[in-house]
């Protein structure tokens, strides 16, 4: 304990613990995803996969460490900049944390605009304070109705373009976050430094698309509860 107590006061041990952090929460992003893709399979699916993630037995302790892997990439990173900040004197140094690349200069606000959007995704869908009037409905076998609370939810054109803005903000994040975390654990190399480049965006773009479409096809309708 003493030891990982003192990697994390060092600005190394803080880099590696803020790209690890990284990569898990990538991770849970894809498995959502996926999960939330049970939507193009209709009412019946995704209630389905929705009451069997809500009644999983280990599913507070899902809850617990995503938390705790989310509060330490925000803790790993306001350290960093913080101490960046210290080194070159003010402001400053929060403008040359990171090369000069769209994603990389901006990677500061774009990391507290997808926090803002876990919030705001949280009090929308998780619990029903954004859009109350859809968020208790059950459907024919006593489910939470998770189909119709999202349709009700994207048909509105500003909680719509509120979630595609957020996933091309999410974006701009991961394509350096996918950089940085390479750098920080070592893994690139000249002879593949390509693949990894390309192999980073084409991940980055099924993260986009994927999660964009759900709000753009419920809002057009391509999506609806015609089906049930």
């Amino acid at each position: 304990m003493n030891q990982l107590k003192r990697l994390l006061l060092t600005s190394v041990g803080r880099k590696l613990t803020m790209g690890i952090s990284g990569l898990g929460l990538l991770g849970f992003v894809l498995v959502h995803m996926l999960g939330n893709m049970t939507i193009f399979q209709g009412p019946e699916r995704l209630n389905a996969y929705a009451a069997w993630l809500q009644n999983h037995p280990l599913i507070w302790l899902a809850r617990a460490g995503l938390l705790g892997v989310f509060a330490l990439h925000i803790w790993t990173a306001l350290t960093l900049v913080r101490d960046a900040r210290k080194a070159r004197g003010g402001r400053y140094a929060s403008q040359n944390l990171i090369a000069a690349t769209p994603s990389s200069r901006s990677i500061v606000y774009s990391g507290i605009g997808v926090l803002l959007f876990v919030i705001f995704h949280l009090l929308h869908f998780t619990f029903g304070v954004v859009q109350s009037e859809g968020f208790h409905g059950i459907d024919a076998n006593g489910r939470h109705d998770v189909f119709s609370m999202v349709i009700a939810g994207f048909q509105q054109p500003q909680w719509a373009a509120l979630y595609v803005l957020a996933m091309i903000v999410l974006g701009f994040h991961l394509s350096h976050a996918l950089k940085s975390v390479l750098q920080t654990l070592g893994l690139n190399h000249a002879s593949y430094n390509a693949v990894l480049r390309i192999g980073g965006r084409l991940l980055v773009g099924v993260i986009i698309l994927g999660n964009c479409s759900f709000p753009i096809l419920v809002y057009f309708g391509v999506i609806n509860g015609g089906g049930k």
